[in-house]
């Protein structure tokens, strides 16, 4: 079999649905979760990577843990803190606190894909990051098969 064509095979085979919702709050952590789960199982890919990013530059993305609600309002008040949206910034638009905690977190996840279900630790969620709301946003999702697959 020729490896060029099994490659562009599988690579045609990655999918890339968006998510798209309004947040409701300045700052806001919302878990995207089973929707990210929903766009994997439906891709039919077994086995693989899925690949998240967020297309904002006063927004981002984090895995941490959804069991408990009040670690994501911490994790919201926590850079609140740490760059708080009254210092002295010279970005005039009034939102560079959000541009640097856009930084912070970066807008980009990858996960692990098993079994076609995102390998995700018992305690974990992927979280988007609002930083600049409310507002409509988007999450662009691709699931991208093993080569072996």
């Amino acid at each position: 079999m020729d490896r060029s064509s099994s490659t562009a095979g599988r690579l045609a085979r990655a999918r890339a649905p968006l998510l798209e919702f309004r947040t409701t709050r300045r700052t806001e952590l919302v878990d995207i979760t089973a929707e990210v789960g929903k766009i994997v199982a439906a891709s039919g890919i077994r086995h693989g990577v899925c690949q998240l990013y967020v297309p904002h530059t006063t927004a981002g993305l984090t895995i941490n843990e959804n069991a408990d609600p009040e670690v994501a309002r911490d994790i919201e008040r926590a850079l609140d803190r740490l760059v708080p949206r009254d210092a002295p910034y010279r970005h005039a638009e009034g939102n560079a606190d959000s541009h640097i905690k856009s930084t912070l977190t970066g807008v980009s996840q990858s996960v692990p894909v098993e079994d076609g279900r995102l390998m995700l630790g018992r305690w974990q969620a992927i979280f988007f990051c609002e930083f600049d709301g409310p507002r409509q946003r988007q999450v662009r999702v691709k699931v991208v098969p093993d080569p072996a697959e």
